[in-house]
């Protein structure tokens, strides 16, 4: 029945109190749309800073030894933290605080190999209400309604990513400067923070103009790295736990990706606000163990998806006087899952379900 409901439009009668109940959220939050830039530039200098003093620590401490695993987990959580500001970059739009998108980039974006531009342009259509949850949304699979297997099998391909993103940035990215074809598909298919492998990347008013530089620095950063080692000036095991570092920042933000969703609905119509805050969740949980796996405001995703201009550093308190400041907040609290165990709990038993359903068929 879950199921049904969850692809079923609603009627009309429920789309005025729908209008209503979050015209009521809106005036609750409308104070908390102001993005403090101090606020930001400490906590990604700190994260970013942390992350890379506990790599070369990683570097310097013995192979296999456990005070490297120390240094390498850390490092994992706070480049992980570092990496998602992708995110708020995303939403700040391509020509807001230029200093700190350059500044992420350089510090960041280019020695992970995770330019701003593969996000900024790309998420913003996860937020269109037409296209969230269609073909047209990259970040959307109907998980809920996939075999457990393929499920899995999505946030397994993070142990093959980062070779990927360093056979692009080393040899695909001076190749497409030669090649225009290869530019085309490089852009299109191959430029793209998404889960949908599918997607093809359309041109948006909300790309990154300064793309091009990112990618050229990318591959400096690649070659550079690359070519130091070779000269025996680093350690090849520099690779190594690059390689391990970007593969757990990619496995964490896999778990996050999938517990920030019901993914119940197959595209097959564009959905309502409503719906697309009721196929969302936040994850309160513990203000210190959460924000590990679900950094940068990103706990309280569906509060998010209601206000997606709001800054990060607000969404907590969104959350809170929505909860507390609602009306009816049965609505709101729909969208909650206490911790990552319960949120988790009810897309496996979905999917499962969805896999039994199959079976029965074949």
């Amino acid at each position: 029945m879950a199921e049904i409901a969850a692809t079923t439009p609603a009627p009309p009668s429920a789309h005025a109190a729908d209008t209503a109940a979050l015209a009521e959220a809106r005036t609750l939050v409308r104070d908390l749309y102001t993005p403090r830039a101090p606020r930001y530039w400490v906590d990604f200098l700190l994260s970013a800073g942390l992350g890379w003093a506990a790599f070369v620590a990683a570097v310097r401490w013995p192979a296999w030894s456990a005070q490297q695993a120390v240094a390498l987990g850390v490092s994992v959580v706070a480049l992980y933290r570092a990496v998602i500001f992708v995110h708020e970059l995303a939403h700040l739009g391509p020509r807001k605080w230029p200093a700190f998108r350059a500044a992420w980039n350089l510090l960041c974006g280019g020695p992970i190999l995770v330019q701003s531009y593969t996000y900024s342009g790309v998420h913003n259509l996860h937020h269109y209400q037409h296209l969230y949850g269609t073909r047209a949304d990259g970040e959307y699979l109907p998980f809920a309604r996939m075999r457990l297997l393929a499920v899995f099998g999505h946030w397994a391909l993070a142990v093959v990513v980062p070779a990927i993103v360093l056979v692009r940035a080393l040899v695909l990215v001076p190749l497409s400067w030669l090649i225009p074809p290869l530019a085309r598909w490089l852009w299109e298919r191959a430029s793209s923070l998404i889960i949908d492998p599918e997607f093809k990347r359309p041109h948006s008013r909300h790309d990154d103009p300064s793309w091009r530089w990112q990618d050229a620095y990318s591959w400096l950063c690649a070659s550079t790295g690359v070519g130091l080692m070779a000269a025996g000036v680093w350690p090849w095991r520099v690779l190594v736990l690059w390689y391990l570092m970007l593969m757990g920042i990619l496995m964490l933000n896999g778990v996050r990706t999938l517990i920030a969703h019901r993914y119940r609905f197959p595209g097959e119509r564009p959905l309502t606000l409503m719906e697309q805050f009721h196929d969302s969740v936040d994850v309160p949980g513990h203000p210190l163990v959460t924000t590990l796996w679900a950094p940068v405001g990103l706990r309280f995703h569906a509060t998010h998806h209601l206000f997606p201009g709001m800054p990060y550093h607000n969404l907590g308190t969104a959350y809170q006087r929505l909860a507390s400041g609602l009306s009816d907040p049965a609505w709101f609290l729909r969208s909650t899952e206490q911790n990552m165990v319960g949120a988790m709990r009810k897309l496996v038993r979905e999917s499962r379900r969805s896999g039994e359903r199959c079976g029965a068929k074949a």
